[in-house]
């Protein structure tokens, strides 16, 4: 005899919702990132961008940009990009991630530990603060450093973001060659929301990418 519980029709209506998910060539954790402006608006927006060369440089500090912040109940801004970006993500009282498993676009990596995982700034802070951030308040850089509005934060392979570093797209790409049209999308996204400026070999890095996106 067939026993129907609450907690098979639940699996049953998650398994069917991922598996339409699939045929429509996203998945659950997928579905969840903010979505960058389409190639034309980013072009669009780069172009209205002059290439100015950064300041300040020398002058930056980690600390200007407060983070992880609370977002809600005992959860920071790290572990709610952790939930978001994850499938299956199960989280402790304390909001930490448990188990689950993550997709790191940068690498085309899969993941099950939280601990393999970095929380990326698509704009880097030193880079925010060296193209203009240096002028802000401190709210608006804990804003920046935080949002999760934008496509400024993504959960990937933590030795690629470390390797990634403070670069722009004048030095640095995904490896993932699929994923570079979406990247240089959330990057002039991020950068003409905040009025942030770009130095002319990261003007034409973007404008490379996007020109054959």
């Amino acid at each position: 005899m067939l026993r129907i519980t609450r907690r098979s029709i639940t699996a049953t209506l998650a398994a069917a919702v991922a598996a339409a998910l699939t045929l429509l060539g996203t998945t659950p954790a997928q579905a969840a990132l903010p979505t960058p402006v389409s190639a034309a608006t980013a072009r669009s927006y780069l172009a209205s961008m002059p290439a100015t060369a950064e300041s300040h440089g020398s002058t930056y500090d980690r600390a200007l940009f407060p983070h992880w912040i609370t977002i809600s109940g005992t959860c920071d801004t790290r572990e709610t990009v952790l939930k978001r970006d994850g499938s299956g993500v199960v989280t402790n009282s304390s909001c930490t991630a448990t188990s689950g498993s993550w997709y790191s676009p940068y690498d085309g990596a899969t993941w099950h530990a939280a601990s393999d995982l970095d929380i990326d700034h698509m704009v880097p802070l030193s880079e925010a603060w060296a193209s203009g951030a240096w002028a802000w308040s401190t709210s608006q850089r804990q804003a920046f450093a935080n949002d999760l509005t934008r496509p400024q934060l993504i959960a990937v392979t933590d030795n690629v973001n470390q390797s990634k570093g403070d670069q722009d797209p004048g030095t640095w790409w995904p490896s993932v060659t699929s994923y570079k049209c979406t990247y240089a999308r959330a990057w002039v996204q991020v950068k003409y929301y905040y009025g942030l400026t770009v130095d002319s070999t990261e003007k034409s890095a973007l404008s490379s990418v996007l020109n054959g996106c």
